[in-house]
């Protein structure tokens, strides 16, 4: 009973405190417009969280922080942090050289919130169950991720409004982690000592190196897709048709769709096992990046129900790279071992991120997703790799 608690408690900390990470991605036209930026500058909006992300998450490596500090402080000070980052925004900024340096450390904060999460969810899981309950720590990040979309799509409401909603959202999230999150009983509480090269030194064995590389495969698709797909929808003669506002279609995309993925990928890892579960959603999404120029003037319901395919699939795999690593990295370094995946894993979509508008500036955006179609299906390589190690 107390583990089902925990766990609830614990994704609904990370539904809270994502809020603030697609808030200003949510409300980029109104800033357009108001700032007077162009595209490319906007997308410094979401690439320098990214960016922060990295920094806190190496930081963190570094540090061992994850392995030293009792998570659920960590959890709720970082939790904390970022909504306090993005209340200021809302509050003070009226420009790009003001707003950049926020972002910055509002993804540095949630360096803090995410991988700790992924280190608490697992401590309250055991293995034979840990796919399940990975998968619902990601399909809380989806909701938390896409929860901007939804405050902003019901009415028009001012940008700043939008961020102080999603700031107000984050700081119950720490409050909740705070009061009511605490550590399980399946992993080593923590690791007594500091040890930053163990970051490094997990990829010299080859189950956390092909996790890990699973994981990066993914990561080069995942927050592309979540950053651009509005813009897709915007651009497409289909998506100027769709049944409700681009804000709901992208929400229920990412949140929705997402989260049901994860639940199944999930439940799929504990049931089929984690390398099957893998490559099935990295076939399918990767799938989706090279159907992607067909969906794109296909009409409004084909659009919208390959979409919800496509943010379905995307994510499905993410908590599954999370197990492996977490069964095969280090018990006493496993927050250190995630953090690290997911500061590689975050570095590589600033990258992404920013080719998929050049190639849209170059050949359109019917075909900008095609950037995107190799990292799944080098993941899938890497997860099939390890399941057939797993399987001798």
């Amino acid at each position: 009973m107390r583990s089902g608690v925990q766990r609830g408690a614990i994704a609904v900390v990370q539904v809270f405190g994502l809020a603030v990470w697609f808030s200003v991605s949510a409300v980029v036209p109104p800033l357009r417009q108001e700032w007077g930026i162009s595209a490319a500058a906007a997308v410094w909006l979401t690439g320098s969280v990214q960016l922060g992300f990295v920094a806190g998450a190496v930081g963190s490596s570094l540090l061992n922080l994850a392995d030293r500090i009792r998570p659920h402080l960590l959890l709720a000070a970082s939790a904390a942090l970022a909504a306090g980052w993005t209340l200021l925004l809302a509050g003070a900024v009226d420009g790009m050289a003001g707003a950049i340096p926020l972002r910055f450390m509002t993804g540095v904060c949630l360096a803090g919130v995410y991988p700790v999460g992924m280190k608490l969810m697992a401590s309250w899981a055991p293995s034979r169950g840990r796919g399940l309950a990975m998968g619902l720590l990601i399909a809380a990040l989806t909701v938390g991720s896409a929860l901007p979309h939804l405050i902003g799509g019901f009415g028009e409401l001012p940008w700043r409004a939008v961020l102080v909603a999603a700031a107000g959202t984050a700081l119950l999230g720490a409050l909740v982690a705070v009061t009511v999150v605490r550590p399980g009983p399946h992993l080593a509480a923590s690791a007594g000592v500091h040890n930053p090269r163990y970051a490094v030194s997990m990829f010299r064995e080859r189950g956390p190196r092909l996790a890990n590389l699973g994981y990066f495969g993914h990561m080069w698709e995942l927050y592309a897709l979540w950053t651009w797909i509005p813009t897709f929808l915007l651009t497409s003669e289909a998506g100027r048709d769709l049944p409700a506002s681009t804000g709901i279609t992208v929400f229920v995309t990412i949140g929705i769709a997402g989260a049901i993925g994860c639940l199944l990928g999930g439940w799929g890892a504990d049931r089929y096992g984690r390398s099957p579960a893998a490559v099935t959603a990295l076939v399918i999404s990767g799938a989706c990046c090279a159907l992607s120029p067909l969906a794109f003037d296909a009409g409004p319901v084909v659009l919208v129900v390959f979409c919800v395919v496509w943010g379905a699939a995307v994510i499905a795999d993410s908590g599954v790279f999370s197990t492996s690593l977490s069964e095969a990295a280090d018990p006493r370094f496993v927050g250190t071992a995630l953090t690290a995946q997911t500061a590689i894993g975050f570095g590589l979509t600033v990258v992404s991120i920013q080719l998929v508008p050049l190639l849209a500036a170059a050949v359109g955006w019917r075909f900008a997703f095609l950037l995107l179609a190799p990292g799944p299906f080098i993941g899938a390589v890497a997860m099939r790799a390890l399941g057939s190690r797993r399987a001798r």
